[in-house]
């Protein structure tokens, strides 16, 4: 079975390599790696050319952002499992990949997930803060839980039936398409207690204050455009994330 992974990039050029290393170091053999470029101007393209190998197809064009260039990556897998590794993160261990299809081996399977380490962007191996997602229950989504959308795998049916990301959202196109994915009332999720991808802090949605705000807005409106909740699972969403680094 064919899983494709999907890695969007925009000016990139000191970090993409060893996202794009970390795929192609996993044992299982049967990945697509899509690269979707957004037309950078710096020196991403050049990084990305010493890795070029027949499974890696490398589109670079502009683009309206990374949830549209994720829905090109989407639109472009031939996989039926598909990931994304973007070009800030990069996978825990050689067998990630191994493992996640082993569960997908499984066709009731929709979704594979696991836990995530943000790291320090000027020192990788330093862990910032630990997100242990646990297991999935649908009353979950309503106490603002949600899965590491880069340590989430997912089979083809999900977003077929479901949909990708929706581009109206700046920063939070990827919860509102997990509230629509896991709120469907019909995914069978199966949760790896284990870190399976490592993200650089200073992402998108947390650079800035500004930022942060955006968030918390898009959040509450992909909840109550998907049904699940409001403020009091927006609450509680964002406050999860002091104990995550409690626990690290």
């Amino acid at each position: 079975m064919k899983i494709s992974i999907i890695t969007a990039v925009y000016n990139r050029e000191a970090t993409v390599a060893e996202a794009i290393e970390s795929v192609a170091r996993q044992s299982y053999s049967g990945i697509e790696h899509l690269i979707i470029d957004g037309a950078s101007s710096d020196g991403t393209l050049a990084a990305i050319e010493p890795y070029h190998r027949p499974t890696m197809r490398v589109v670079s064009e502009p683009d309206k952002g990374i949830y549209d260039a994720l829905n090109k990556g989407l639109a472009m897998a031939t996989g039926e499992i598909a990931g994304l590794v973007h070009s800030d993160d990069f996978l825990a261990h050689d067998r990630v990949i191994e493992q996640v299809m082993a569960a997908f081996a499984d066709p009731a399977v929709d979704a594979v997930y696991g836990d995530l380490d943000y790291v320090s962007a000027a020192n990788p191996e330093t862990i910032v803060r630990r997100w242990k997602a646990g297991a999935f229950s649908p009353a979950m989504l309503r106490r603002g839980w949600m899965p590491p959308h880069p340590a989430l795998f997912v089979r083809r049916r999900l977003w077929e039936q479901h949909g990708m990301f929706d581009t109206r959202y700046r920063i939070a196109a990827d919860y509102d398409a997990i509230l629509r994915w896991f709120g469907s009332g019909t995914i069978c999720a199966v949760y790896l207690p284990q870190v399976l991808v490592k993200m650089r802090t200073g992402g998108a949605s947390n650079r800035s204050l500004g930022r942060i705000v955006l968030k918390s807005r898009e959040d509450y409106r992909a909840l109550r455009a998907n049904g699940i909740g409001g403020l009091g699972a927006l609450a509680v969403k964002n406050l999860s994330k002091v104990s995550q680094l409690i626990l690290r």
